[in-house]
């Protein structure tokens, strides 16, 4: 097109050249003549010179005019060309990215990622924003949208630098100070450990507790005549208590192991002992109830050796001491014991440095916040301390011991209240002190992070496996339906979705009707655990499931109530008060609220509750037996029925009820009676001794002497739990 414009141009040009030349010529002709004719064309003289010059105007306007159309036509076909030759948008993906990254990264909404998604094999009812998608499925949906996609490797974080709290390296022996012994009490439920403690203490805690058993661990620092400290850890004594024992014997230095002189060994003490062996902490044997007659001090010695505790009677180096804690006979010399054992150990400690500790249990007090017991482990602990155990820190407000008496300090060994903490750290974590609030921050916000990426792992491993899985499922469904005309796989996939629909919901009803949903609310952190850990050794899901909806350290709260009507659940309380507006909203709103304050009674309550979630069983009982003597038939119409001549050996027999037909000892037939006869009269009963014919409603049933006929009736009974919480 400029091509053709040049041309033109100089076209016009040459032409205005031509004329100008012309005109020239022409004006030199006049010149000549003017001197003849001057006079005579004035006018057509002065039309002659001015020619030229309107030729070029016009020319040169017809010229630029011819530009500005020629330039306008070719800038539309440029815009057409460049708009023709757009290239598509390109997305950049990665492998495993979510719903809402693809949506982000073309520029969409998730709706329309689901759209895209419409019939295929992915299953779109479970697909959420952040849902993760298969290769197969990102390019499906990139290609529906008519674009590229550009494959990119995942933003790799920068690798933090670890910021967590750890514990000092050990000090040198020389600095190191003499400290109290931490025992621990262990034992079967119901051999005298608190009563034990009770008259070493000389408290009450034995008469406040309620069934004689102790429900949570508790830390006291008891002093001896002597002057010597001892700190003790009572633990529970109960079966389902085995994983606080654990924790309370991991921070132990001595156990004392308390056996009952009547009762001997039990199972509970087989756990104890295993504890201690796996902690490597020394033992003090303590022989309870000496003072009844049938105790027998020998036969617990003897059947512990079965379990490697050689008492120093047999040898072996585990101090026996036969005890009464009900009238204190021989406690001294219990303690004179444990003193002399830790004096054997040489335990000591650095009272220097930042401190270092257990959480031994920890609540939540209306007046004080969250608050922790905690033994100190190594320096000391002095208000105004900075702490970090697991997720939780804290800056110390106020320090108490086990009597409620505020203290100032607290030294290695010594059991110690702490509040002041911003969250309820868990039962068993470790305590350490940090320089400052940030610091401590720092160290929490590490922790958290860390368990993110331990979470992000294993829900990435999660996901792969239900990838392999449903890629599984995919390709068996194409084999299925790989030799099958269209038409025809159309009808089944239609048929096998109708029952696929029918089947889910079938199962979300029998689901709604056997699942108890259930909210557990405890007193402290290791009554709640104590009872999660019992609620994790359910196994009878396949009868009725349990679904822990909430958990919780606290009063029961109007949100429990508000989750419990969600979920159409029950609230259990260890130890927990209620108060009288939560009590009338729970009773308006139909919540059940079961209230304990001993963990196996709440336990027992639990598996009556499983238990009603069950259908009824049904149970026959028999109400009479009879045997066949004789067989024989009779015409009806054109059809023999089978008669049998039977005497009732025992009970009666009621042709209203249910009857069996047993051969040998097998059950062949189960049924009603068509008729049942005596001599010829039609009756209801037969007693005992009498003879009868009868009939059954089974037509091609043959009788043999000897068979027996069972009357009996069907009773419906509630059906309990096969679930066993190991007490």
């Amino acid at each position: 097109m400029n091509q053709k414009l040049l041309k033109l141009e100089n076209l016009l040009r040459f032409h205005t050249i031509y004329r100008q030349l012309h005109s020239l010529c022409q004006r030199r002709a006049l010149r000549q003549w003017s001197h003849g004719f001057s006079s005579a064309y004035p006018v057509w003289t002065a039309q002659l010179y001015a020619w030229p010059w309107p030729t070029e105007m016009l020319t040169g306007a017809a010229l630029s005019q011819y530009r500005f159309l020629v330039t306008k036509k070719e800038e539309r076909p440029q815009k057409s060309q460049l708009s023709s030759t757009k290239s598509k948008k390109v997305v950049e993906v990665w492998i495993g990215m979510t719903v809402e990254e693809l949506a982000r990264a073309m520029e969409k909404n998730t709706d329309y990622i689901y759209e895209a998604l419409l019939n295929t094999a992915i299953d779109i009812d479970s697909l959420e924003a952040d849902s993760h998608l298969d290769e197969v499925w990102i390019k499906e949906v990139i290609m529906k949208a008519g674009m590229k996609l550009k494959w990119s490797k995942l933003k790799q974080d920068k690798v933090k630098k670890n910021k967590d709290a750890v514990r000092r390296p050990q000090a040198d022996p020389a600095l190191l100070t003499p400290r109290s012994p931490i025992v621990t009490i262990m034992g079967h439920v119901d051999h005298g450990k608190t009563t034990l403690l009770d008259k070493l203490r000389k408290t009450q805690v034995a008469a406040m507790e309620v069934g004689g058993i102790t429900q949570h661990i508790g830390a006291f620092l008891v002093s001896l005549p002597s002057g010597e400290k001892i700190t003790f850890l009572d633990t529970p004594g109960h079966a389902a208590f085995s994983a606080m024992r654990a924790r309370g014997a991991q921070v132990t230095d001595i156990v004392i192991l308390v056996v009952a002189a009547d009762d001997g060994v039990m199972k509970q003490t087989v756990e104890s002992i295993q504890h201690a062996k796996d902690a490597q902490v020394p033992i003090v044997l303590a022989i309870n109830k000496c003072d009844k007659a049938e105790a027998d001090p020998e036969r617990v010695k003897k059947e512990l050796l079965a379990y490697d505790v050689v008492c120093e009677d047999y040898g072996g180096d585990v101090q026996a001491v036969p005890v009464s804690a009900l009238t204190g006979n021989n406690l001294m010399a219990l303690a004179e014991a444990t003193i002399a054992l830790a004096e054997i150990l040489e335990l000591k400690a650095d009272p220097n440095g930042p401190v270092e500790g257990t959480v031994i249990e920890s609540f939540t007090d209306k007046g004080r916040g969250p608050v922790t017991t905690a033994i100190i482990q190594r320096g000391t602990l002095r208000k105004g301390c900075v702490l970090v155990a697991g997720n939780c820190w804290a800056k110390v407000r106020l320090m108490f011991d086990e009597n409620g008496k505020t203290i100032h300090e607290a030294h290695p060994s010594t059991p110690v209240g702490i509040t002041g903490w911003r969250d309820l750290p868990s039962a068993g974590e470790e305590i350490l002190e940090v320089e400052s609030e940030p610091r401590a921050r720092e160290v929490v916000d590490w922790r958290k992070y860390e368990q993110e990426q331990e979470k992000g792992k294993e829900d990435v491993k999660i996901i792969e496996e239900k990838r392999k899985e449903h890629q599984e499922a995919y390709q068996k469904a194409r084999e299925k339906y790989s030799n099958v005309q269209w038409k025809k796989r159309s009808l089944l996939q239609y048929l096998e979705i109708k029952e696929q629909t029918s089947l889910k919901r079938k199962e979300e009803m029998e689901r709604d009707s056997n699942v108890l949903p259930v909210i557990i609310k405890g007193d402290v952190d290791g009554s709640v655990e104590a009872i999660l850990n019992i609620i994790d050794t359910y196994d009878a899901s396949h009868e009725c499931e349990l679904e822990l909806v909430h958990f919780g350290v606290g009063d029961i709260s109007a949100n429990d109530v508000n989750l419990a009507e969600t979920f159409n659940g029950v609230i259990y309380g260890f130890n927990v008060n209620v108060g009288k507006i939560i009590q009338e909203s729970a009773a308006k709103k139909g919540v059940k609220m079961k209230l304990h304050k001993i963990i196996y009674r709440l336990v027992e309550d639990l598996q009556e509750e499983l238990s009603s979630r069950l259908p009824c069983a049904v149970e026959e009982h028999p109400v009479g037996e009879a045997s066949i003597l004789a067989t024989f038939s009779i015409t009806e119409g054109k059809k023999k029925v089978p008669v049998a001549g039977c005497r009732v050996q025992k009970g009666q027999l009621e042709k209203q009820k249910k009857f069996k037909l047993t051969r040998d000892g097998h059950v062949i037939w189960k049924g009603s009676l068509t008729s049942l006869k005596h001599h010829k009269d039609d009756i209801s009963i037969v007693k005992t001794g009498m003879d009868c014919g009868l009939s059954l409603d089974e037509e091609n049933m043959e009788f043999k002497v000897g068979d027996r006929i069972v009357c009996y009736e069907e009773k419906q009974i509630q059906a309990k739990t096969s679930w066993d919480p190991g007490f």
